[in-house]
């Protein structure tokens, strides 16, 4: 039961619980679970199972909101694996939804999700004039009265990255969905590099083993295809992303074994860092990506988070803008915060 005990713990913190009872489920397991620990599972399915419902219930309604949009809407991550009905969506838990519109249609797009009832979350001036002039996505919306959240984007890096994937390539590759007109996902090779850009160009990963695991499942879902592999390293050359699509391939391996062929890995070593570097990135992504409880951790763990989320804030603004950010998230942002009245 110790072992069991553990499993639960490390499993819930990083958003797997559901995914593994998925998986034990699959393979004729589940019964071999000891009675006090199958009921956490059992209550992961069904959270998951309310989840995934209430995804269909609001791409359905972001479906009718923006039905007079002229160009389909691009939902992305685990609404698209849903969407689509994709191995990923199993036992999958989710944060938001989130959207892909081309920047001409930003505002249209906003407008008639507010008109929907999504509102902008509160944030502060400095955090609003943040995302409107450098991020690749307006603040985030939420419903006035459901209050979920839908992040609206207009690209998958935010402009001043060091990278500068093409909106316009991913969009016209982008998959009309016959069940959901209007709605479009990225084709699979954009899916795979889109999760892979945004696990390790985001500086927090609370979640991180939970978005390997995506990959994983992507990755063997369209690997079926024999011209695959060969697509996939093409366009992550084609988008900038090659980087990102190799540690992405090298991690997903190293954690679950996933069958990436030989040649995949040769092809994508002009794009990979050299060997001091890549055994720094080893040191923080193996300690990283693992579940945010303590039985993982070990005395470097803290160093490896803030390596990784320094890494990701580098990635995205140069030095002259990241600097003055930094300084005013740590310093000003919470002097403003501290002196705004409170509600008694």
């Amino acid at each position: 039961m110790e072992g069991w005990d553990i499993l639960v713990r490390q499993a819930r913190a990083a958003g797997l619980l559901a995914r593994l009872s998925h998986r034990l489920k699959s393979l004729g397991l589940s019964e071999s679970i000891p009675a006090p620990a199958r009921w956490h599972f059992e209550a992961a399915d069904t959270l998951s199972g309310k989840q995934r419902k209430a995804v269909h219930w609001e791409l359905l309604t972001i479906q009718s909101a923006l039905a007079d949009l002229p160009v389909p809407t691009v939902v992305l991550k685990g609404a698209a694996y849903v969407a689509a009905d994709l191995p990923a969506a199993e036992g999958r838990l989710f944060n938001d939804i989130d959207l892909l519109v081309p920047k001409a249609y930003l505002a249209d797009a906003e407008s008639m999700l507010m008109l929907a009832g999504w509102h902008p979350v509160p944030l502060s001036a400095y955090d609003r004039r943040y995302y409107r002039r450098w991020m690749h996505e307006i603040p985030p919306l939420q419903h006035a009265t459901r209050e979920t959240v839908i992040d609206l984007h207009h690209a998958i890096l935010p402009d001043t990255a060091r990278y500068h994937p093409d909106p316009a390539k991913l969009l016209a590759r982008a998959t009309v969905l016959p069940e959901w007109p209007g709605l479009a996902v990225l084709c699979p090779e954009d899916r795979i590099l889109h999760s892979a850009t945004h696990l390790f160009h985001d500086g927090e990963l609370p979640h991180g083993l939970r978005d390997l695991t995506d990959l994983d499942l992507l990755l063997r879902a369209a690997s079926d295809d024999s011209g695959f592999w060969h697509r996939l390293t093409s366009r992550a050359v084609e988008l900038e992303l090659a980087r990102s699509l190799f540690y992405a391939l090298r991690y997903v391996t190293h954690f679950f074994d996933t069958p990436v062929p030989d040649s995949v890995l040769d092809a994508l070593q002009p794009a990979a860092p050299g060997a001091s570097t890549l055994r720094v990135m080893d040191a923080v992504f193996k300690r990283a990506l693992m579940p945010g409880h303590a039985s993982c951790n070990d005395a470097f763990t803290p160093a490896a988070r803030v390596a990784a989320y320094v890494r990701a804030h580098w990635l995205r603004m140069p030095a002259h803008l990241l600097i003055p950010h930094l300084f005013h998230k740590a310093f000003v942002s919470p002097y403003l915060e501290s002196r705004e009245p409170r509600a008694a």
